[in-house]
Order: C-alpha cells, then sequence, then structure tokens
C-alpha cells in the first residue's frame, strides 16, 4: 500500500490502514453451533480450528486450502486460542466426554449387526 503523503517541504508519517483485528475473523452468535465463537461466515469453530492444527497435526495453511478459509482467519483463531486457553481446553473436554457418553448409551445398530454377522 502507498503511504498517504501531503505536498510539503517536512517529511511525512507514512499513513497505512490498521490491521485487521481478531473480532473481524472469530464471532459467536446464538443461532450458530450454540454460541460457540467459530469463524466468521462458517460453522467451524476455534475448538475445531485447535483440533485440527494442535492434535491431529495439519498445518494453517493445509485447513485453509481444505476449507477455503482465509488464513488470516485461522491465525486469528489460534491467537483467541492461546489468550483463552483454558475456556477452549474446557470447551473441547466437555465436548470429546459428551461424545463418548453419548456412544456408550446410544449403541449402534448397525455395528451389533455387523458384529452378529462376524460371529456366524
Amino acid at each position: 500500500m502507498e503511504p498517504i503523503s501531503e505536498s510539503s517541504s517536512q517529511p511525512q508519517a507514512a499513513v497505512c490502514a490498521p490491521p485487521a483485528s481478531i473480532d473481524q475473523y472469530i464471532v459467536a452468535t446464538s443461532d450458530v453451533r450454540g454460541g460457540k465463537l467459530r469463524i466468521a461466515g462458517t460453522r467451524i469453530s476455534v475448538a475445531d480450528i485447535v483440533i485440527m492444527h494442535l492434535r491431529l497435526g495439519q498445518s494453517l495453511e493445509e485447513i485453509a486450502v481444505t476449507y477455503d478459509l482465509p488464513l488470516a482467519a485461522l491465525y486469528a483463531a489460534m491467537a483467541y486460542y492461546y489468550d483463552h486457553r483454558n475456556d477452549i481446553d474446557k470447551e473441547i473436554e466437555e465436548d470429546r466426554a459428551f461424545a463418548a457418553s453419548f456412544r456408550q448409551n446410544n449403541p449402534s445398530r448397525l455395528k451389533e449387526k455387523l458384529e452378529a454377522l462376524a460371529r456366524g
């Protein structure tokens, strides 16, 4: 971006647009994903990005390409995570525990049928 300058004999400081803020990329609304923080314009939560990047080992660039997301949004999600690590880690653990409990209380009928077929 070209700095804006006035015609004057004294040097002027360059004027540039301010950098984008995290809240441009990270939003929460009660009607999407139960109010979880997510990438603006998507249903992909900050916790989803953390899991894909830190636990599954995908690079932010890979995630950006796979889900057609701006790389800056993913860096904003990770910045938010590092600023609120305990809260996001708690959310991830609660979701994991809920899923485990659901699987235990709702066995897969398909899995049961496949196991019965395998037993003969």
